[in-house]
């Protein structure tokens, strides 16, 4: 009887440890902050393909000519959105491959979703949000994010830009050039589109990108290309039309643009694409989000020297203290858990993922619906008392239960929305916009 009964617990661990590997991404974890949970609505993922005509296909440059010869850009958008809920419907297991190390062919993986392809979606016009992932990566890796928000009522939009493999630098101007091309094309149609089917409403538009997609929705919000950066070196001089004082400047920048988020945005250190005051050029809201011991893209000079020099942008900056790069993916897949180079394409080194995916989800949902949908109520889980969140106080007269959350009221400092022990090392900065500022 005795063995019986350790079986049946032993099955019952088993069972739920499964459940919970099984778990998606976009549903956060029990001490998740307030925000961070999923929406009302049920979600639909569809998958679509632009076609962007004529546009310069860097990679094939002829040194001989000089010349960079121009063809159809093809791009395949993953839409997810409020679905009508559907009893029995089945949701969506994604499927992805991201570079392995060396020569090794890519690696594969799989993710569970709650997303119904084809879903009916839900009446009524949505904010449209555009995603732009990081090198080499692939949309559904940052499923966390895009069903999440899908749930609470947006309509996003994740481009899968087909870089190069990240192990090539060779081809780095592919990607340099592409991201903000890429973006501007992608939004513009589907305000188009998008709003003729009765689905967004375009002049509520959001773009998140993570890494080089971070660069990316930079860029394309405003952020002005220096033309003696790494711009000058896109083969035939294919990407001066767009850098400062260019012709086509203008082009790549998003319209209706309202919110604007990078996770762990790439464009500082070495590479300087916008030199010294290309980000005044942003003026919309913008919420950068990064690790202080980010080895790829580089705090000081990254995220940390944008949020100081968009003077022009109401602005925050998140900060996972003592975290890397790895901030924008979902928690690493079974199949991506047996080497530490496919691990690190998802998993940080210090800070627990699930609970990266909580906080950015509660954060990036405060922000989106107070600049999105003109909530000024969201404004108190962004506007924190201390920007330090160890320094946050609970008053022991106030402590009734131990998950609790804060209301940031009567003394309570921690940040609003965050249970009573689970809000440290991590910084939240504010900046309004410079009245002596202006875009250059």
């Amino acid at each position: 009887m005795r063995i019986t009964r350790h079986l049946v617990l032993l099955l019952t661990g088993l069972a739920a440890a499964a459940a919970m590997a099984g778990e998606p991404p976009s549903r956060p974890a029990i001490d998740a902050p307030e925000l961070a949970r999923l929406g009302d609505s049920a979600v639909g993922v569809r998958t679509l393909t632009l076609v962007n005509a004529s546009q310069p296909d860097v990679l094939a440059f002829d040194p001989t000519t000089n010349s960079v010869p121009m063809r159809d850009r093809r791009l395949t958008v993953d839409i997810w959105y409020p679905a009508q809920a559907k009893s029995g419907a089945k949701a969506e297991t994604y499927t992805g491959e991201l570079p392995s190390e060396g020569a090794a062919p890519p690696a594969k993986f799989t993710i569970p979703g709650i997303a119904v392809r084809g879903a009916a979606a839900a009446p009524g016009q949505h904010p449209l949000v555009i995603v732009s992932h990081g090198y080499s990566n692939v949309t559904v890796a940052l499923s966390w994010l895009t069903e999440n928000l899908a749930s609470k009522g947006y309509v996003v939009a994740a481009i899968r830009h087909e870089d190069p493999t990240i192990g090539d630098r060779t081809r780095f101007a592919a990607p340099l050039l592409r991201r903000p091309l890429d973006i501007a094309f992608v939004a513009k149609s589907l305000q188009a589109s998008l709003a003729a089917e009765g689905l967004v409403d375009p002049a509520r538009t959001a773009l998140i990108g993570y890494s080089m997609g971070g660069y990316g929705v930079l860029t394309s919000a405003g952020a002005i290309l220096d033309p003696d950066g790494p711009a000058k070196h896109v083969p035939g001089g294919a990407m001066l039309p767009y850098a400062r004082g260019g012709a086509l400047q203008h082009a790549i920048v998003v319209q209706n643009l309202r919110a604007v988020v990078a996770l762990a945005p790439a464009g500082g250190g070495t590479l300087a694409v916008w030199g010294k005051d290309g980000l005044t050029g942003i003026h919309a809201p913008l919420l950068l989000i990064a690790g202080d011991r980010d080895h790829t893209v580089d705090y000081t000079t990254g995220a940390r020297a944008f949020f100081d020099s968009a003077t022009n942008a109401s602005r925050y900056l998140l900060t996972y203290r003592g975290g890397g790069h790895a901030i924008g993916l979902n928690s690493a897949p079974d199949s991506m858990r047996s080497t530490l180079w496919d691990l690190s394409w998802f998993e940080d080194p210090v800070w627990r993922k699930e609970r990266i995916i909580a906080i950015n989800l509660h954060m990036i949902t405060a922000f989106l619906d107070r600049y999105l949908r003109d909530d000024e109520s969201k404004a108190s889980y962004l506007n924190v008392a201390v920007p330090d969140s160890n320094e946050g106080q609970w008053p022991s007269e106030l402590v009734t239960l131990f998950d609790v959350r804060s209301t940031a009221a009567n003394g309570i400092t921690v940040w609003k929305g965050f249970q009573r022990n689970f809000s440290t090392n991590l910084e939240m900065l504010h900046r309004e916009p410079s009245r002596t500022a202006s875009a250059r």
